[in-house]
């Protein structure tokens, strides 16, 4: 398709085919669209366009689709980007958000973030953290099972009553 004057003209970066600002993926390659870079002017921003439309071409649109899904957990800020890119070099776009009950605002890029995916990419998503063993790395720290809880505090308190015994005897 031809480009108007006043639409900027877009460009498949897999085949080379220019495309008009109505469009947004390659019909041949499925790649989205990035905007054609002019003769004399510089992009602006540089480094930072260029960088957003790399990320953007890695995304397969067929895994982008439906609700977003947790699929992992990290526990600060930096685990969860390592685990956005693992799952971008497969396709996955991904979303990091903090985990609900956890607010510091002292310490930006401490506590759990939770890894959001969307619907269609999920599967994909498990399974390149299954093969990376990222998969179910919940937080172990914060949950005990109730019967075990009971039984650790019944064993406390009868050890504490039999020092108390025991010293009760000595004073004698």
């Amino acid at each position: 398709m031809p480009a108007r004057a006043h639409e900027p003209s877009l460009v498949c970066p897999g085949c080379g085919s220019t495309f008009s600002g109505d469009a947004r993926f390659c019909p041949d390659c499925h790649l989205p669209l990035v905007l054609a870079p002019s003769l004399g002017d510089a992009e602006p921003g540089g480094e930072a366009v260029s960088e957003r439309h790399r990320r953007a071409r890695k995304v397969k649109p067929q895994l982008s689709e439906g609700e977003l899904v947790k699929v992992a957990w990290a526990r600060n800020q930096p685990e969860a980007e390592f685990i956005q890119g693992l799952l971008l070099e497969e396709g996955v776009p991904s979303m990091v958000r903090r985990s609900a009950g956890f607010d510091v605002p002292d310490f930006m890029a401490a506590g759990p973030r939770d890894i959001l995916v969307p619907a269609s990419g999920a599967d994909v998503a498990r399974e390149v953290l299954l093969q990376s063993d990222l998969a179910g790395a919940e937080p172990s720290g914060g949950i005990v099972a109730p019967r075990r809880l009971l039984a650790g505090l019944l064993i406390a308190l009868a050890l504490g009553a039999l020092v108390i015994w025991l010293i009760s005897l000595a004073v004698r």
